[in-house]
């Protein structure tokens, strides 16, 4: 099989369903800014972190890829996927691993610069990118409709990262920033 087709040469390409779209379009917007956070998320993962981080980080990754197919499929044809939706269990599986995490952490008391240490930049970078998923799916979902579930586990997702963030600065003994506003002067 080769990697080029050239159907994508004059600026269309196809959705899962084979309909041919602007790739500027939303929806393909939206699936490739998830692709970009999965191979961000790999970049993570490939640094020297402890090794249950990297599990989920995977497991997350894995779950990217059916975030990024139900994306590239409209609504009314989404009965030819044939692979597991986002379901609650997804969304809670991630509120619980923050949970135990935030249990390791201290308090936090300011909003916090990112950055200390590059595994922990590339981490936020990864929490950025899932904010701009989350508004470019957003935006998608005020046109066309996607799974209420899979809106909640990209925002579930961006907090996770952020609590991942804290605990590898934590781990990699990275001072944390806390960002204080200066003072307007009189």
């Amino acid at each position: 099989m080769k990697i080029y087709t050239k159907t994508g040469d004059k600026g269309t390409t196809a959705l899962f369903t084979g309909k041919r779209v602007p790739k500027h379009h939303i929806r393909i917007e939206s699936y490739g800014t998830i692709d970009e956070l999965n191979a961000v998320l790999g970049l993570v993962r490939d640094q020297e972190i402890d090794t249950h981080s990297k599990d989920i980080l995977s497991q997350i990754q894995h779950k990217l890829f059916t975030v990024g197919a139900i994306l590239a499929t409209e609504p009314n044809k989404e009965n030819r996927l044939k692979i597991p939706r986002i379901s609650d269990s997804d969304i809670t599986f991630l509120e619980n691993e923050m949970d135990q995490m935030n249990a390791e952490l201290p308090e936090m008391t300011h909003f916090i610069l990112p950055g200390g240490h590059t595994t922990v930049s590339y981490c936020h970078i990864a929490r950025t990118t899932c904010r701009r998923a989350e508004r470019t799916i957003s935006y998608l979902h005020e046109e066309d409709p996607v799974p209420e579930k899979l809106l909640s586990y990209i925002n579930r997702l961006s907090d996770y990262l952020f609590v991942l963030a804290r605990k590898l600065s934590k781990d990699l003994h990275a001072e944390e920033v806390k960002w204080i506003p200066e003072k307007l002067k009189e």
